[in-house]
């Protein structure tokens, strides 16, 4: 159908470009908002009615015809119906809403996805300091990112994930701080211990656990780092590095469970060591875009729309924190990352505008809008009817392995991607592990274990059912399912430019639903060897666009359940 639908659009380019020239370019369907008024809907005739000095009705109907005069429209369509002030309102034959099922089966795991575009793109994505385990927020951040990148890809994009953190700063010191406490053998609620709401300690178990390894001087791996303990509790040096060397591989474990991964890992300290928060200064010092007030400098951000400007640099010399991520996106575009996503959380709303500022102020040519970000909000989450705010492991929060051995990580996964980012998200655990069609990623996966069942009772070679006589699916239910799929590639690029992997959960379910409709509506394992083999091959196109679609929201999609 996808064939036919770009026959069809190259038939309506070519007549209206004869009705008017350099009005081809602008062809285009639409899908009409009640689906019984046909499968494709096109506005040309209220377009053109006005420079062609016609009545929107009338070139419609003259539209029509000479549509219906054409070879594509003569194979393809049944028929043309003009409502309105002049929409034009097309219904396919059953014939050419058969064809998604062929295309489907012929493309398999790549259905849906376009050819390389050559463009770049670096998502930047979880981020987490390593001061803790990765909370249900960082979950959520994982989840949407790396979504968020399969969408990219499946667009033809080149991806590259990156992981930034801060490896150095007060939060860091606090972690060393704490894990020598613990090393000493004091705990939270200890007359040594800091207390209070700002205390500068973190009181989770892990630091004891941090702490007792150091003592005995192990060596821990990350991804990005290796250490060994010193074990002698009083170099502060040694208990900083290995800390972050501790949670580095602590928070590759949580990732590793939840299925993503990364490319690179880019350490806040190294734009400092490289001279790279000196040369960004520098080049908006140069450009005339700072000024010195009151003892420090200052960015003339409200140049670029920011409600004022900003600190820089303050009197005691240090930077705020705005300034090494201009460094680092400055980086980012002279490593040839034109196109950039920063998925972060909505607390770094107020960052935008002046992070945005610096890099247009560089003079590096950095268009406004550079990078695009992501904001999430955070996830509350209920367990047995109440809401979980705390663990043991963390001290203060729900951490994402929680979530994960509560629940499954597919079903961490969709729960956390079914919602737009910005709007808040309540994580149900119950919910999560339940086997029933209230809970969507069941709903979903189950629909493609029924479909991979159907398949193993009929025995035979699927392979085979990609070149089978379709013209058996003329019911209501086999067509709307028929069309359901031919939407999945549109949605996947809409998906993919507004960075909404939500739109595929909705689809995904959406699809799971008419699938189980149809299974309801018609047996399809029948004695009728042409009507059996017809509509296999229907729900074995349905089976691999669901396949294609969790896969894209790193999800599994299991031949039994």
């Amino acid at each position: 159908m996808l064939l036919v639908k770009q026959e069809l659009l190259a038939a309506l380019a070519n007549t209206l470009e004869s009705l008017s020239p350099g009005a081809g370019a602008k062809a285009a369907f639409e899908s009409p908002k009640v689906a019984a008024h046909g499968d494709f809907a096109s506005t040309a005739a209220m377009q053109l009615a006005k420079p062609l000095a016609k009545k929107p009705r009338e070139l419609a109907e003259q539209l029509s015809a000479a549509l219906l005069a054409t070879p594509a429209f003569g194979q393809w369509v049944e028929a043309i119906e003009i409502a309105g002030p002049g929409f034009l309102n097309i219904r396919l034959k059953t014939a050419a809403k058969q064809q998604i099922v062929r295309e489907v089966l012929a493309a398999g795991n790549t259905f849906g996805q376009q050819p390389a575009t050559g463009e770049k793109v670096l998502v930047e994505f979880v981020s987490a300091n390593p001061t803790g385990p990765l909370h249900v927020g960082h979950g959520r951040q994982a989840a949407l990112g790396d979504a968020i990148c399969n969408l990219r890809a499946s667009q033809g994009d080149s991806v590259w994930r990156e992981f930034y953190y801060n490896d150095a700063g007060v939060q860091i010191q606090t972690l060393a701080n704490s894990t020598q406490l613990r090393a000493r053998g004091f705990k939270p609620g200890d007359p040594e211990w800091p207390s209070g709401e700002k205390a500068p300690a973190y009181n989770g178990d892990y630091i004891a656990d941090i702490a007792e390894d150091f003592k005995a001087k192990k060596t821990v791996k990350s991804d990005d780092r290796e250490y060994t303990a010193s074990g002698d509790i009083d170099d502060i040096d040694s208990i900083r590095e290995f800390a972050v060397a501790y949670l580095r591989r602590e928070q590759d474990l949580d990732l590793q469970a939840f299925r993503v991964r990364f490319d690179n890992y880019y350490l806040e300290s190294s734009l400092y060591t490289s001279g790279r928060v000196e040369a960004a200064v520098g080049k908006l010092v140069a450009a005339g875009k700072t000024y010195e007030e009151d003892g420090a400098l200052w960015l003339k951000s409200t140049d670029y729309g920011d409600d004022k400007d900003r600190v820089m640099k303050k009197k005691d010399g240090t930077y705020t924190y705005f300034v090494p991520d201009v460094a680092y996106h400055i980086a980012k575009w002279e490593r040839g990352f034109h196109k950039v996503v920063n998925i972060q959380g909505t607390d770094h709303h107020g960052t935008i505008a002046r992070v945005r500022a610096g890099l247009q102020a560089a003079g590096e040519g950095i268009p406004e809008g550079y990078p695009d970000y992501v904001l999430h909000t955070m996830v509350r989450v209920m367990k047995g009817g109440e809401e979980v705010k705390i663990s043991k492991r963390a001290g203060s929060y729900v951490t994402l392995r929680d979530l994960i051995e509560w629940t499954s990580t597919d079903a961490v996964r969709f729960f956390l991607l079914s919602r737009k980012p910005d709007t808040e998200y309540t994580f149900d655990v119950d919910l999560a592990v339940t086997k029933n069609n209230d809970n969507p990623v069941y709903y979903v996966q189950y629909a493609h274990a029924r479909i991979c069942s159907v398949l193993a009772g009929w025995g035979g070679d699927a392979a085979t059912l990609k070149d089978v006589d379709l013209s058996p699916l003329e019911s209501p239910a086999a067509q709307a399912l028929m069309l359901l799929l031919a939407k999945y590639p549109a949605m996947l690029t809409a998906a993919s430019k507004d960075f909404a992997p939500h739109d595929v959960t909705f689809y995904l379910r959406e699809l799971a639903a008419s699938y189980h409709s149809y299974y309801d509506a018609e047996r399809i394992l029948v004695d009728d060897e042409k009507v059996k083999l017809a509509r296999l091959a229907l729900v074995a196109a349905t089976a691999q666009v669901l396949h294609n679609g969790l896969a894209i929201l790193g999800v599994s999609a299991p031949n039994k359940m």
